[in-house]
């Protein structure tokens, strides 16, 4: 007579997710502390690449809109180092370039403003004065928040705009009738504010007034120091090579031409190297997570040897046994990186909602998060699994 070789059953896969989580449901908190790790790791991660992701559609779309076939040509230095000087005809002899578009100026006014003439000198809070032409809100693309640009009339009078930093400085948020500052040891009235200008910062922290009035009222030469062109796209480049030329002839090295939009691109360069910082401490709280995992998968096959034993002697293999810890803890860092998917998803919409930038989550953030944080727990739960599976059935039941 022989005895009939029953064949070893598989686990299902719900029976094996349900075996798995045992352990789980019936250790929540100890669980939750051990995902935590793997959570803020996965966390960072997505956040950093969501935000970095955004960071440069919200770029991009900064540049479109302001465009980047705009070139200024500034003062350089002369031979004995000191500020050189631009023609008076450098605008003019600029816009006769073909590919020009528009030509606009700034010139430096040696004065200093204040709110006051009670204002101790020293008290300049960093503002420049500027004689500026007609149309430079346009070129810049900048906006007046209060009040009106100069114009042909207000050019030749006492009159000022402010920009976004300077109205703020000399604590300004509106403009209404006869308001005034002390520029250059007298009055002038202020006729608007400008919103920020971010292809011209300089603008931002200055008080322009008009070329004839700067020169009627403040001893100004008429030299321009700044000057703004913009160019048909496509010629750009070839622009930037005569403009020093055109502007002074007799010393092209005495003028500096740059292309102000190149300032954001080296921006969004210096977030990148960040970023890599950033992605660094998320592996560093990963690695951590991982070790939570794995000292709480440890723990729980010493505490769990009546479960092994009974299961192995009504029949369950090594592989079964193996199986069924690496799948809890495979089961445990994927909830913690479906949770550090969730927080760093919502903390990317939350900081982009508030720059305004356009949402941006890359497949590899999320794909990436939940896909280490499953391997973190397959390398944290194979020396547990493999100690459970080589527990024999005598010696597991003998501890209880």
């Amino acid at each position: 007579m022989t005895t009939a070789a029953f064949p070893t059953g598989r686990l299902q896969l719900t029976d094996l997710m349900r075996i798995s989580s045992v352990g789980l449901r019936t250790r929540r908190l100890r669980a939750a502390l051990s995902a935590l790790g793997i959570a803020i790791g996965v966390a960072s991660i997505v956040a950093v690449l969501g935000l970095s992701a955004s960071s440069q559609a919200g770029l991009l779309a900064q540049i479109d809109k302001l465009g980047t076939n705009m070139l200024t040509v500034t003062t350089g230095k002369d031979l004995s180092g000191n500020n050189a000087e631009l023609p008076l005809t450098a605008p003019g002899m600029i816009s006769r370039i073909g590919p020009v578009q528009q030509v606009q100026s700034t010139g430096a006014v040696d004065t200093k403003v204040y709110r006051s003439p009670l204002i101790p000198d020293v008290n300049t809070n960093a503002l420049t004065v500027q004689a500026s032409s007609l149309q430079l809100p346009q070129i810049v693309r900048t906006s007046v928040l209060k009040g009106r640009y100069l114009n042909a009339a207000t050019a030749n009078e006492p009159t000022a705009v402010l920009g976004y930093v300077a109205a703020q400085r000399l604590g300004m948020d509106r403009v209404w009738l006869g308001q005034r500052i002390w520029l250059g040891k007298q009055w002038f009235y202020i006729v608007g504010i400008l919103g920020p200008a971010t292809l011209a910062p300089e603008i931002d922290s200055s008080v322009l007034v008009g070329y004839p009035a700067a020169m009627r009222f403040l001893g100004f030469d008429g030299h321009p120091s700044t000057i703004y062109v913009r160019s048909d796209t496509d010629q750009v480049k070839n622009v930037h090579a005569v403009l020093a030329q055109t502007a002074n002839p007799e010393n092209p090295s005495q003028a500096t031409v740059s292309n102000p939009s190149d300032a954001l691109v080296v921006r969004a360069a210096a977030q990148s190297a960040l970023n890599g910082l950033f992605l660094g401490l998320g592996a560093v709280a990963l690695l951590v997570g991982g070790v939570g995992v794995a000292n709480t998968m440890i723990i729980s096959v010493l505490e769990r040897r009546s479960e092994i034993g009974l299961r192995r002697a009504l029949g369950a293999t090594r592989g079964h046994i193996r199986v069924q810890f690496l799948a809890e803890a495979i089961l445990l860092a994927g909830l913690g990186g479906a949770v550090g998917v969730a927080a760093g998803v919502l903390a990317t919409v939350a900081y982009a909602a508030t720059k305004h930038w356009a949402v941006v989550i890359p497949p590899e953030a999320w794909a990436g998060g939940v896909g280490a944080a499953v391997a973190i727990g397959v390398v944290a739960g194979l020396v547990p699994a493999l100690r459970a599976a080589r527990m024999q059935p005598t010696e597991a039941l003998r501890t209880v």
